[in-house]
């Protein structure tokens, strides 16, 4: 089973290979919030060799708290399709709402919850987190979700 979803403009394809999606958050970080210029993103923690990609992007890398990420955005229109970091190795954290049907998918967790618009109301059911849960607590918390939501 796949998934397929685009940039803005279209010159930038990407196909993900997997059997489900992978665990879809909304981070509402501040630099979320300035990337996205929107209140929140979101994301999905995929494994890098599940996305295939064909276009040209182009790449950014920063470095904030000892760690480095590289945006991968689309050449033409700038849309961020995904990122690699190294606190994630062999992971991307692809840009959820660039997928065909994204709209079926409800984040399973809120991370940065301190830096939220007031204005949002999260679900209480949800997991959420004041910055970043660490991975342990992530994967326990997706994947009780998972089998709250499956049932």
């Amino acid at each position: 089973m796949g998934f397929t979803g685009q940039c803005r403009c279209g010159q930038v394809h990407l196909q993900l290979q997997c059997d489900a999606p992978g665990p879809l958050y909304a981070c509402h970080c501040l630099n979320c919030q300035r990337w996205s210029g929107s209140a929140f993103a979101l994301h999905m923690l995929c494994p890098a060799e599940a996305i295939t990609v064909s276009g040209s992007m182009l790449t950014y890398s920063h470095a904030t708290d000892g760690r480095t990420s590289t945006q991968y955005a689309c050449g033409t229109c700038f849309t961020r399709l995904f990122n690699e970091t190294d606190a994630a190795p062999g992971m991307r954290v692809l840009r959820a709402s660039v997928l065909h049907g994204a709209d079926r998918l409800p984040p399973l967790a809120h991370i940065w919850v301190k830096r939220k618009q007031p204005w949002i109301t999260l679900p209480e059911t949800v997991p959420q987190w004041p910055e970043s849960p660490t991975p342990e607590d992530f994967a326990i918390a997706i994947s009780q979700q998972l089998r709250t939501t499956s049932l």
